[in-house]
């Protein structure tokens, strides 16, 4: 039988452009957490700054994230620009763990801004932790039943997202999680980005949480940032 899995959402402060000043506050709090996964807004480690450079996942300004990944034993889940071939760029989601990371996951659904800088990604994935199958999912992609649909056909256990939404976009970022754990019976958790950042998110949301499977809230953070959300799954 699987243990149960500590989720945790976390909303770290965030310099825009600055990598190395994010991956510290990313790794402060994942040591704070105190969860087994820990997931991180939309382009958390950049900030949503579309013309930020991508980056690599063995680039050397994750190794504060990695090893606070080391000393917990916890799986990072953050969101950056990443390289893709020939010259494009994917909005990503990064699998750190204490041996490295690696991108585990390319938004499918560009904004329409979005899209003059990157790159669909073609499919949906899971990130597996001590058996539990994690769907995982960036901002847009959720308001998208298809995604929702393709992911869970995969076999997951719960669906993760990344987010970035502004203040009064905060009921749409619950409506779409309390939907998707109903219609696909699974745990939902929302990162989402607080405080100010780029794209016209001068006030961005925050209020991440974690929902269970059939739609209800267990736990939520307010708009602040630094604020970290934990649940654990049975």
């Amino acid at each position: 039988m699987r243990e149960p899995l500590t989720l945790a959402v976390a909303q770290p402060p965030c310099m825009s452009y600055d990598i190395a000043r994010n991956a510290k506050a990313h790794a402060d709090a994942v040591r704070a957490a105190g969860a087994r996964v820990v997931i991180f807004p939309e382009l958390s480690l950049t900030g949503y700054e579309l013309e930020a450079d991508p980056i690599t996942a063995d680039d050397p300004l994750l190794d504060p994230l990695v090893a606070a990944c080391a000393e917990t034993g916890a799986w990072a889940l953050v969101g950056a620009p990443v390289h893709g071939e020939g010259g494009a760029a994917h909005i990503a989601t990064l699998a750190v763990d204490g041996s490295g990371a690696t991108v585990a996951y390319r938004k499918m659904w560009l904004g329409e801004t979005e899209s003059a800088y990157f790159v669909p990604g073609d499919k949906p994935a899971v990130h597996e932790v001590d058996g539990w199958r994690l769907g995982l999912a960036i901002c847009k992609d959720t308001g998208i039943p298809q995604h929702a649909a393709e992911t869970a056909a995969l076999g997951i256990d719960a669906y993760l997202t990344g987010s970035v939404k502004s203040t009064g976009e905060s009921a749409l970022q619950d409506e779409r999680a309390c939907r998707i754990a109903t219609e696909h019976g699974v745990w939902v958790a929302v990162a989402s980005f607080a405080g100010s950042t780029g794209g016209g998110f001068a006030e961005a949301a925050g209020r991440s949480g974690i929902w269970r499977p059939g739609g209800a809230v267990v736990t939520q953070a307010g708009p602040e940032t630094g604020a970290v959300a934990r649940a654990t799954l049975t």
